[in-house]
């Protein structure tokens, strides 16, 4: 009985399959049956069609592109050409004695000059900005001078107010009270005034204990101390404590400076430096030039205009 019940089951599926196949069949065939052609395989003009409309579209991109090129050209001002960069070569006629002094300054760094400048840092950060602040105002002194003599009466002015406002109630240049009140510092020196009326910086320099100069540089240098010397602001450019005044100035001035010898790792660090300072006081110098040409006059409007 049970083997009469497992060989009816899968019939009756079966027979309920092949029902429905017979009543969708019947469904069908009550309405109209389409077969629809596929369209001739030509691919050879297909491709042709194709190769035509990209060549077309690249005309249009091409055309499209010319134009606004030209336009371009016509509107932007002309490209730079090789002769219009700055040429690397710098005036080194003392590079042997010059080589050998910064091989000096950088053992002399190491050796003594960072190590007491990194002992400096360690101080307190007021005491630090205390130190920095008052030679900066001795340094105002030097500013009124050359300031004059560059025929920028402005200028000296700003910096003699800096020096009588620090130097009272900035307790002596340790406070910058200037530079609160919107007159912050703009230093300048014998250097700049002769480079005001035209003097070039000459030859590339390296002095001892200083760093990368030019000749102009350095008798700027030498003008510099010989004006504060002669002004002798509260007394401090002469007698035994100059010595030590002019120590702490240096320690502070190195402090405030990031430069590290040889810590570029390149060979042609010497080249470099010296391209970059001569590069940049040319730069400085055109800029400096610019006061000391007259300006161009007005053109005369006539009346009833």
């Amino acid at each position: 009985m049970e083997s009469a019940r497992a060989v009816s089951t899968p019939r009756l599926i079966q027979l309920a399959v092949a029902s429905l196949l017979l009543g969708s069949l019947a469904g069908c065939a009550s309405q109209s049956v389409e077969i629809r052609s596929l369209p001739p395989d030509t691919p050879a003009a297909d491709n042709a069609a194709a190769a035509l409309i990209a060549t077309e579209l690249a005309g249009a991109l091409a055309s499209e592109s010319a134009s606004t090129a030209s336009a371009k050209d016509a509107a932007a001002p002309p490209l730079v050409t090789p002769a219009d960069a700055p040429s690397m070569a710098t005036y080194d006629p003392w590079a042997r004695l010059n080589r050998f002094t910064y091989r000096f300054n950088a053992r002399f760094d190491e050796a003594v000059f960072l190590r007491v400048a990194n002992g400096y840092r360690r101080l307190p950060s007021p005491l630090r900005s205390g130190v920095h602040n008052f030679f900066g105002n001795l340094a105002e002194v030097d500013n009124i001078i050359n300031y004059v003599l560059q025929a920028r009466p402005i200028r000296g002015l700003r910096s003699a107010a800096r020096l009588l406002i620090n130097s009272t109630i900035g307790i002596g240049g340790l406070i910058d009270v200037a530079k609160q009140i919107k007159l912050p510092a703009a230093p300048t020196g014998v250097s700049a005034t002769l480079a005001t009326w035209g003097v070039h910086p000459g030859p590339y320099l390296v002095i001892p204990l200083v760093g990368p100069s030019t000749l102009r540089d350095g008798i700027g240098l030498v003008g510099d101390f010989g004006a504060a010397h002669a002004v002798n602001l509260a007394n401090l450019y002469r007698g035994n404590e100059s010595w030590y005044l002019e120590g702490v100035n240096l320690v502070d001035q190195r402090a405030n400076v990031d430069f590290r010898y040889y810590a570029s790792g390149s060979p042609f660090e010497y080249e470099t430096l010296r391209f970059l300072y001569v590069r940049k006081r040319l730069i400085e110098d055109s800029g400096l030039r610019k006061f000391a040409q007259p300006r161009p006059a007005r053109p005369e409007v006539p009346a009833g205009e």
